[in-house]
């Protein structure tokens, strides 16, 4: 498989996928084209049955949707979808028969969060990972699923602080709230994700398509909800308002690699108006 901003490497049924969209790894066209690509073509090859998601950048997993290109990337996602929403795609990859592992190492934030909550498992690096749910600095909703799972796995007040506060939270507190599986020392958290990844892998497909569909009948918010979140996002972000807070953000240096390193702080400064 050969992808512009994926690099991937089969081991028997485990796909392990790497990240590699520079500066920053921005979820813009090229990398939504490049996950659907590969969830179409895993689906379609009964060999695979797991896909472990990393990054080649230590300081970021998937920063945040490229704001200037929204129209594009949700073009590109409804390619699967059949829809304009990478809220779809990413409740598609929930619903899919894969089953999907972040193995998550720097920061996510907004849609990089939303990605690794739509994988079915996630577990980070106990000293680098960092999560944010940041989209109500910019008076908006999380379009691509953060409502639902957040709600869901941390309950209601810490969903709200964690979506209210637009803040980074480092690995532990993730691991605490529930937004994770587990936070593991970085030293051994590739061969924790191989081993269960491995492991999960020599089980017999049936059973792994027949637990996530119990489960996410359960614990998957429906189709509806989702499509809900997307349009309010798309909405909200053609707000005088929401293009404002954009501008000076983008002014103060949002979606370049060094000033999203402290991007809580940024935020935290935007103008009140």
């Amino acid at each position: 498989m050969q992808f512009e901003t994926l690099t991937v490497r089969g081991e028997g049924a485990v796909l392990f996928v790497r990240i590699a969209a520079p500066p920053m790894n921005l979820l813009g066209p090229a990398l939504v084209r490049d996950l659907v690509s590969l969830i179409r073509k895993a689906e379609a090859n009964s060999a695979y049955k797991v896909i472990v998601f990393k990054s080649d950048d230590p300081d970021y997993f998937i920063s945040h949707v490229d704001v200037m290109r929204v129209k594009e990337y949700r073009e590109e996602a409804a390619k699967l979808t059949g829809e304009a929403s990478i809220a779809l795609l990413f409740r598609h990859l929930s619903a899919s028969r894969l089953v999907t592992i972040a193995q998550i190492d720097g920061r996510v934030r907004g849609a990089g969060s939303e990605f690794i909550l739509a994988c079915d498992m996630r577990f980070a690096a106990h000293e680098s990972a960092i999560f944010s749910q940041m989209e109500a600095a910019f008076g908006l909703i999380p379009g691509g699923g953060g409502a639902q799972h957040l709600t869901r796995l941390l309950g209601r007040a810490r969903a709200l602080e964690v979506m209210l506060s637009a803040e980074d939270y480092d690995a532990d507190t993730a691991e605490r709230y529930g937004w994770i599986n587990r936070a593991l020392p970085i030293e051994l958290l590739d061969d924790f994700v191989r081993v269960l990844a491995k492991r999960i892998a020599s089980f017999p497909a049936t059973g792994h398509a027949v637990v996530k569909e119990r489960v996410n009948a359960i614990a998957l918010a429906p189709v509806e909800d989702f499509r809900h979140d997307s349009d309010l996002f798309a909405e909200g972000v053609r707000t005088p308002e929401a293009i404002g807070r954009i501008q000076a953000a983008i002014h103060s240096g949002f979606q370049t690699r060094f000033a999203e390193l402290e991007l809580a702080d940024l935020l935290g400064q935007l103008p009140n108006k």
